[in-house]
């Protein structure tokens, strides 16, 4: 089991997406898309201009791992597909990848990661699916702007922190250091949706509109 940790630089609930159930990781972050296994964790930190720097924003373990074609066709993760003129929850959705059957090129559906105007962000396409990979949660804990403050005792040392500062991720901890983390996560106790993400009720800029949860 590997533990993957990173700052959670921007808050929409878009990257990680916790809602509907499952928390999920399909945009941004490619590298830990790319490597993190079924079993392995993932953890984001708060950012300090959220004035959270310390605390722990969600931790998820990867129960299972799909294609963009394969999240998107699950018919469980239909509700996930982004609708910017729905609630909060389906605007930042994050299922917004796959390929046309005829051309294979690419199809991003209007989201978060889209212009303004709903046209096509070509640099977040091929940011996002330059790894063919979502990360999909069995186990996990969301706190948002409720973002929990993290024990002294993981934030001490290069190998005894979760604390990444600035860009990219920590995964070499000392031994026994991710069992120890995991065991403190799951004693916060009970899994799933704990509190909105830090920008989630804010005026949505990208299209003008104000919506509601």
């Amino acid at each position: 089991m590997k533990l993957y940790t990173y700052v959670v630089a921007r808050d929409y609930g878009f990257a990680p997406n916790p809602f509907f159930g499952q928390c999920t990781l399909a945009t941004c972050k490619p590298v830990i898309r790319r490597v993190a296994q079924v079993g392995d964790w993932v953890a984001g930190t708060g950012a300090r201009r959220y004035g959270l720097g310390g605390r722990l924003v969600y931790a998820m373990r990867v129960g299972e791992t799909l294609t963009f074609d394969e999240y998107w066709e699950e018919l469980r993760f239909r509700p996930k597909r982004p609708n910017l003129h729905g609630s909060l929850k389906q605007a930042f959705g994050d299922n917004i990848y796959h390929r046309d059957p005829f051309s294979q090129r690419w199809c991003q559906a209007k989201s978060h990661h889209s212009h303004g105007n709903g046209q096509t962000n070509s640099a977040n396409v091929e940011s996002d699916t330059g790894v063919n990979r979502v990360l999909v949660s069995d186990w996990f804990v969301y706190f948002g702007k409720e973002a929990i403050e993290i024990p002294t005792r993981f934030q001490q040392g290069e190998e005894e922190t979760v604390i990444r500062m600035g860009r990219g991720h920590l995964v070499n901890f000392r031994s026994g250091f991710e069992e120890e983390f995991i065991q403190w996560v799951r004693s916060l106790g009970a899994e799933g949706f704990r509190g909105e993400p830090m920008e989630f009720r804010g005026q949505l800029t990208r299209t003008g509109i104000r919506r509601r949860k």
